[in-house]
Order: C-alpha cells, then sequence, then structure tokens
C-alpha cells in the first residue's frame, strides 16, 4: 500500500534541521520502501520546512516505524506529522492497486 507521510517542522527549527541533515539523508538513502520523498519548502521556494514522502509499505504501522527511526523524529524537529493510505493511480508508481 502507498502512503504519503507529511511532516512540518517546528517553527523557528532551521538549525536543528540542518545539524540533522547528514543522519537524516543517511537514513533515508538506506531505507526501503520511499517511492519519492523530498524537503517542502516555504513560498520563497528555497527555505526547508518540512519532508515529504511517498511510501510503498505493507500498512500504517509500517510507516509509523519508519517516521520513528527518522533521525529527524528523533531529535523533536517535527511539529506535526500526517500519515494518509494513497492509491496511486496516475504517473510512475506502483501502479493502480
Amino acid at each position: 500500500m502507498a502512503y504519503l507521510l507529511e511532516c512540518l517542522d517546528k517553527p523557528d527549527s532551521g538549525a536543528l534541521r540542518q545539524a540533522t541533515r547528514p543522519a537524516h539523508l543517511a537514513y533515508v538513502q538506506g531505507a526501503s520502501g520511499i517511492l519519492a520523498a523530498g524537503p517542502l519548502l516555504a513560498e520563497d521556494e528555497e527555505t526547508m520546512i518540512g519532508s515529504f514522502f511517498i511510501l510503498d509499505l505493507p500498512n500504517r504501522a509500517a510507516v509509523t516505524a519508519f517516521n520513528a527511526e527518522d533521525p529527524y523524529t528523533q531529535a523533536g524537529l517535527f511539529g506535526s506529522v500526517r500519515i494518509t493510505p494513497f492509491r496511486w493511480l496516475i504517473g510512475s508508481g506502483p501502479g493502480p492497486a
């Protein structure tokens, strides 16, 4: 099943994001199940304000576990996290379910 994982940073947490970024990138580069991922950006289209993933994982518990192991989560970067099941319909993903 595909899931959207949207994580929004706490206000004024840019320094924490930058300090934790190398560990976060190492974690996600070694993780399985990521179909797409990247930082969410502010209106200036440069400032990182969160993280967004499309994950192909078996269930919500697996998404929760993936997020719990993220160094960003462990550092307390995120002010909110939303997990939403997603049915891929168009584009180059795993295909319709």
